[in-house]
């Protein structure tokens, strides 16, 4: 190895608030949200297991997906060196392969908290790092794909987060019930991360990602994203209303009723409208996920 290779990999360490910022904080609420619903959904008393809710809070939020985060800047550096100039790794404030060493020991820490966590912690754990790499590393590169890259992308944020939230709490596999609620709000999710692709269409055509609204046009991607979120949630309320979740099913229809007005709106101009929905509709979902929790829990 040469001098300037070795300095390049032992180059001098990154503050921490630096570190912190790499791994995107304001990105762990999505999986720390559906955590907590699987947490819910499980029925099992949060009192008598506070250990393993805060531990799996702090796996699917700051770790694992932080480690994805990591993961996600390192393989898109030469992209942010010229729109994100500002980025740790671009600006040079996490220096050298300081974030490959970062990456490797969030996933090295992932697999031993997830492996401590039971079984199906572990293997969701693997699931969802497999995900955070494939994602943005070759030669996957799953964002790439308008179809593929916010699939996994919704699969590890909603479905996986809540898989665990409630494998953790019942020490095994959760109910089949509990299963299909979480894949059906995972699939619904796919909009919301099309939605998200929105705010970088230019970008997208200029690299070749073929995001939904590069492919689809705008309001074709925006028809989409409303199609298969409203979808999904029907699809919740028929399983809740024949498993008898009464409550939950009225109150997940009455917030999917008010998205569907805010859609309305949104296909109007979705580049403009896309923030705003953001804020609103998807408040809605992810408050009509925590009303399922609750009724699957036994809370309502």
């Amino acid at each position: 190895m040469s001098d300037s290779a070795i300095s390049k990999a032992f180059s001098r360490p990154p503050a921490l608030a630096d570190i912190v910022e790499l791994t995107k904080p304001v990105t762990w609420f999505p999986p720390m949200w559906a955590f907590m619903c699987g947490v819910v959904s499980s029925g099992v008393s949060l009192s008598q297991n506070w250990v393993f809710l805060t531990v799996g809070i702090l796996l699917t939020g700051p770790i694992v997906c932080g480690t994805s985060q990591v993961i996600n800047d390192w393989c898109d550096r030469d992209v942010d060196a010229i729109n994100e100039k500002g980025r740790p790794i671009p600006s040079g404030r996490v220096p050298g392969l300081w974030p490959v060493w970062i990456a490797l020991f969030g996933a090295a820490l992932s697999l031993a908290v997830g492996a401590a966590l039971g079984i199906w912690v572990f293997a969701a754990t693997c699931v969802a790092l497999f995900c955070g790499w494939a994602y943005s590393s070759p030669p996957f590169r799953f964002k790439r794909s308008g179809w593929l890259g916010p699939l996994v992308c919704a699969l590890s944020y909603e479905g996986l987060s809540w898989f665990t939230g409630a494998s953790v709490m019942t020490g095994g596999l959760p109910s089949a019930t509990i299963l299909a609620v979480l894949l059906l709000y995972s699939i619904g999710a796919h909009g919301i991360m099309t939605l998200n692709d929105f705010k970088a269409v230019e970008g997208d055509r200029e690299m070749g990602l073929r995001s939904l609204p590069v492919t689809m046009g705008v309001r074709g991607a925006a028809l989409f994203a409303c199609a298969t979120m409203a979808l999904a949630q029907v699809a919740i309320i028929a399983l809740l209303i024949v498993q008898d979740y009464m409550i939950s099913a009225a109150i997940v229809t009455l917030f999917l009723a008010v998205q569907l007005g805010l859609m309305a709106r949104l296909i109007r101009d979705p580049a403009k409208l896309a923030p705003w929905y953001n804020a609103t509709g998807i408040s809605l979902y992810v408050f009509g996920m925590l009303a399922a929790a609750l009724g699957l829990g036994g809370y309502i």
